[in-house]
């Protein structure tokens, strides 16, 4: 998508206020629930939908509430991706042969927690062309690898504000270092067996073959096992259930000196 490009310091891959902020991604939801997995535009502010589909949405905005509502929100359009099936319910970037293509080391994402089970998943290779998976999730209890899949998945927790009389929280700015992540793909400690509830939730990225059975087969999972340099981003996948307005890639990290742009703040609305 973007390996052949002349790839600038900053690359936006979504922004909700785009005229066709959909045009990289494929979008998928769940046809047997119309009501309640969908993925749609709409405002942050005074979100309108058209029937049979029910929104899941933050507490109304109201004059007795101007002062708590006071951060919440914002006055763009923003998108909205909600279901209770997260697995089948998504925005993708990339997965095609060549991926994104995109080298830079720095993903920063802007959404809104809806207060239910929320993840994101990121494809990222080394130079060796090996590709691993980092998933951050709500629902992940504590850091884990899981190594008997292909391409191996790196789960990670991830956590928001507490929050209120709101169902949603404040806007949050994720930053991830993407070549940082490498190593922890070959750490004995996070491939220990562990409880959660991320088989329920996403399932996993395996191909079929279910867990390591074999000698032949351990040695050729732990062949494909990710590390050294990193090359670059191969997908992005954004599941359900928030509220999302930007995902852009740096070759700086924060704090670093270098501009962003005024647009890709977070300001949140004061109600009049």
């Amino acid at each position: 998508m973007f390996s052949t490009a002349v790839q600038p310091g900053l690359v936006s891959l979504f922004s909700s206020t785009n005229e066709d902020p959909l045009s990289l991604f494929s979008v998928a939801s769940d046809g047997t629930l119309p009501t309640d997995s969908f993925v749609c535009l709409l405002k942050d502010a005074s979100p309108d939908i058209e029937s049979p589909k029910i929104l899941v949405h933050p507490h109304p905005i109201s004059s007795d509430d101007e002062h708590h509502n006071e951060g919440y929100i914002l006055h763009q359009t923003v998108l909205h991706i909600q279901s209770p099936t997260l697995r089948t319910t998504y925005i993708q970037c990339g997965k095609s042969a060549n991926g994104t293509g995109l080298k830079h080391p720095w993903i920063h994402m802007q959404a809104r927690n809806m207060g239910r089970e929320w993840a994101f998943e990121i494809g990222i290779v080394d130079r060796m062309d090996r590709e691993g998976v980092v998933r951050c999730s709500t629902f992940q209890k504590e850091p884990r690898l899981k190594i008997d899949v292909v391409p191996p998945v790196l789960l990670l927790p991830l956590s928001f504000p507490a929050t209120s009389a709101h169902l949603l929280t404040t806007w949050s700015t994720i930053t991830l270092n993407l070549p940082s992540l490498l190593p922890h793909f070959s750490s004995p400690a996070l491939s220990r067996p562990a409880e959660d509830d991320e088989e329920q939730a996403l399932g996993d990225s395996s191909d079929g073959e279910g867990a390591v059975g074999s000698t032949s087969r351990t040695r050729r999972r732990s062949a494909q096992v990710p590390g050294g340099s990193y090359s670059h981003t191969s997908y992005v996948k954004v599941y359900a259930n928030c509220r999302l307005r930007r995902i852009w890639f740096t070759d700086a990290g924060p704090g670093s000196g270098q501009d962003v742009p005024w647009e890709f703040q977070l300001f949140g609305s004061k109600i009049q």
